[in-house]
């Protein structure tokens, strides 16, 4: 999945580490969920875990969470998908998927921003286990702000609804994958077409050209492990 330029200026700034502080991290629970605004400082963390074992040899986690901020000057968001599978034996293999889907809206012209993703999948001694991670970040910046509209979370409703069900099926982990990749291009197309109809700021008139002062942007960072 590609990506595209975010926002007006992007500079790593060590907010993520803030998220660690306090208990703000994602930890070993399943999914969970943080949003803090402080002044113009956005703070989002965001995960899905999910732990197969012989005592629970399947396990399924998701995170589907919309955060929308308004203007800030700096904002930290993170998200995390994490799967282990340890110790089932090659007859009675485990199987382990946690999907995050975290999508964050947030304007201005100067915003300083850190945004972690991260997909991680891992076996312990489990070598006929299914395990499974991907972790979806969704970025959107515009000038000014805006909300999505109720069509808009309407239809990301809907995705997060396949979602639940695309991780309690029985597909196999590619399968998982195209499924996933197809439910994340239909959050991009919203988040596009929502971004596209924010508040323009006013344009810049040059003898030669009329262009806009800033650009809306969706900014998509995909990681995907098994």
């Amino acid at each position: 999945m590609s990506r595209t330029p975010l926002s007006r200026k992007a500079v790593r700034t060590g907010l993520v580490a803030l998220l660690a502080l306090g208990g703000l991290g994602v930890g070993a629970a399943p999914s969970s969920a943080l949003s803090l605004r402080i002044g113009g400082v956005a703070i989002a963390a965001d995960g899905a875990r999910a732990v197969a074992h012989p005592g629970h040899e399947t396990r399924f986690d998701d995170s589907f969470t919309v955060h929308q901020y308004g203007t800030v000057r700096a904002a930290g968001v993170r998200n995390r998908a994490i799967a282990d599978s340890s110790g089932c034996s090659a007859d009675d293999g485990c199987r382990a998927v946690a999907l995050s889907f975290q999508i964050v809206t947030m304007a201005g012209t100067d915003i300083r921003l850190e945004a972690l993703n991260l997909g991680q999948a891992t076996n312990h001694s489990c070598p006929s286990c299914e395990t499974v991670a991907g972790a979806y970040q969704f970025i959107v910046s515009t000038a000014r702000p805006f909300t999505l509209s109720s069509a808009d979370l309407a239809q990301l409703a809907a995705v997060h609804h396949a979602l639940d069900a695309l991780g309690r099926s029985d597909a196999d982990a590619a399968t998982l994958k195209a499924r996933a990749d197809a439910l994340a291009a239909r959050v991009t197309a919203v988040l596009q077409a929502a971004a596209a109809r924010a508040p323009q700021p006013p344009t810049t008139h040059h003898p030669l050209t009329v262009m806009p002062d800033a650009t809306a942007f969706v900014t998509v960072h995909r990681m995907f492990d098994r």
